[in-house]
């Protein structure tokens, strides 16, 4: 079996991220598609972050219990359950770095799960984290970038 991906339409591995999908524009989430899922995967989870941020890797986006079948998330669509992200807010925030503070990248990691998780919403990547150990089938990723002038 072939590992698993993570793709969109948005954009390619390593390309830049549509500023639609950033806080200069629509601030809404990029469609993804995963594809060659361990057939045992029962739910899916996904942490967006940006590692370059200057206050640390700063958290986008917290999902889970995301049903694995339908091969992806729509343009704009929620997680069924979602986390604080940096901002402390539930949900997807776009792209943001500072202006002149170069390019950032950003991390879209899928963990296929073996059951879904046990989490109130808003819970911390560090909440979901810890519910996820040892429950990780296989993961993948998908980095995109985004700078601001």
């Amino acid at each position: 079996m072939s590992d698993p991906e993570l793709t969109s339409t948005a954009f390619a591995e390593g390309a830049a991220i549509p500023a639609k999908y950033s806080c200069e524009g629509g601030n809404v989430s990029p469609p993804l598609a995963w594809s060659f899922l361990p057939d045992d995967t029962r739910s899916l989870a996904l942490i967006v972050h940006d590692p370059d941020a200057p206050s640390g890797d700063f958290v986008h986006w917290l999902g889970w219990n995301i049903d694995p079948e339908p091969g992806g998330l729509d343009e704009g669509k929620p997680a069924p359950a979602e986390g604080a992200n940096g901002r402390g807010e539930l949900g997807y925030r776009g792209p943001c770095p500072p202006p002149g503070d170069g390019i950032h990248r950003y991390f879209h990691e899928l963990f296929a799960l073996d059951h879904d998780l046990d989490l109130e919403p808003g819970a911390s990547r560090e909440q979901l984290e810890n519910e996820m150990d040892g429950h990780v089938l296989a993961q993948t990723c998908l980095v995109g970038t985004y700078g601001r002038p």
